[in-house]
């Protein structure tokens, strides 16, 4: 079969079509026919040698983490374990099979394996609630746009936060009430002028460094900080002195206190509530196999919109 290898860490050239031979499904696993792959921003960490919490393995290896496809005669889509993904055929444990609700397509179900259930855990901590005003940080991307879409459900008013016009156009149709560049050093005084000066109501935080110091700057007292991510490279640390003397409730997904079966639950009901037409993922741009350095070099560009998938 045709799989993407990695055999040496580096430039996303290493990333190299190749035939290899099949996978053999071991005791409880069942074999995948890969449709599509997700691709995220940490397997360009991992692919460069960068990413501090996986540590290199041997070489070569076969990325990819998500994938939609068919298996015992079922559209399911599922996790790989961390690896194996960008290939033909993956073998999966049987176990973390989810079924494919009619009507939503594979790639659709996908977009949303990881993203729907992380946007729908950080909801469920963070609690945005009706005339709140929410920050949502990166909001043109896989997760942000689905916490706009969540927020605004709710009844809040979301200010969505992005580096780019595209990704600012599809926080807007994700539902932001307005808009932030945050590439504009005043953003933070817009963000200000829009809440009357007060403050936004909480924060989603996936970019962190400075952006994500600017945004818990931004944050009024009694407020909410739910730390989610780190595109810019550094994870937003806030002071515990400075959080407690304004009364700051600070989350994030370390505090997410589910078991396997509950998260493949979460990752189901992301796809329900898309069959249902009431939660809709970004798929931002799709690239063939062989193109999988192209996907990489893509997102690390930063000129990646929402989710960014490989096609078998």
């Amino acid at each position: 079969m045709r799989a993407v290898l990695l055999s040496e860490f580096g430039p996303p050239e290493n990333l190299v079509l190749s035939e290899v031979p099949d996978p053999v499904a071991g005791a409880g696993q069942v074999l995948i026919e890969v449709e599509a792959a997700g691709v995220t921003f940490i397997e360009t960490q991992v692919r460069a040698g960068t990413f501090a919490l996986r540590p290199p393995r041997e070489l070569p290896v076969v990325l990819g983490n998500g994938v939609a496809g068919a298996a015992l005669g079922r559209a399911v889509v599922s996790t790989t374990g961390g690896l194996g993904g960008y290939a033909e055929r993956v073998a999966v444990d049987a176990d973390e099979l989810i079924d494919i609700p009619a009507g939503l397509a594979p790639t659709d179900a996908l977009a949303l394996l990881a993203d729907g259930r992380t946007a729908l855990g950080l909801t469920e901590l963070a609690t945005p609630a009706e005339g709140e005003w929410v920050l949502v940080e990166a909001a043109g991307g896989g997760v942000g746009s689905l916490l706009v879409q969540l927020a605004t459900s709710a009844g809040a008013r979301v200010i969505g936060a992005a580096g780019s016009q595209p990704k600012l156009a599809v926080a807007k149709e994700s539902g932001a009430a307005a808009l932030v560049d945050y590439r504009m050093p005043d953003w933070p005084e817009q963000v200000r002028k829009l809440t009357g000066g007060v403050g936004v109501d909480l924060v989603f935080d996936g970019v962190g460094g400075d952006i994500g110091r600017a945004a818990l700057s931004l944050t009024r007292r009694g407020g909410r900080f739910c730390v989610h991510g780190a595109a810019s490279g550094t994870m937003t640390r806030p002071d515990p002195a400075d959080t407690t003397e304004r009364g700051i409730t600070v989350t994030g997904l370390h505090q997410f206190n589910r078991d396997a079966a509950g998260i493949r639950e979460l990752a189901a009901t992301a796809l329900a509530e898309a069959a249902s037409g009431r939660l809709r993922p970004t798929i931002g741009q799709t690239f063939p196999l062989a193109d999988a350095s192209h996907a990489h070099a893509r997102i690390e560009a930063r000129q990646s919109i929402g989710k960014t998938l490989l096609i078998a």
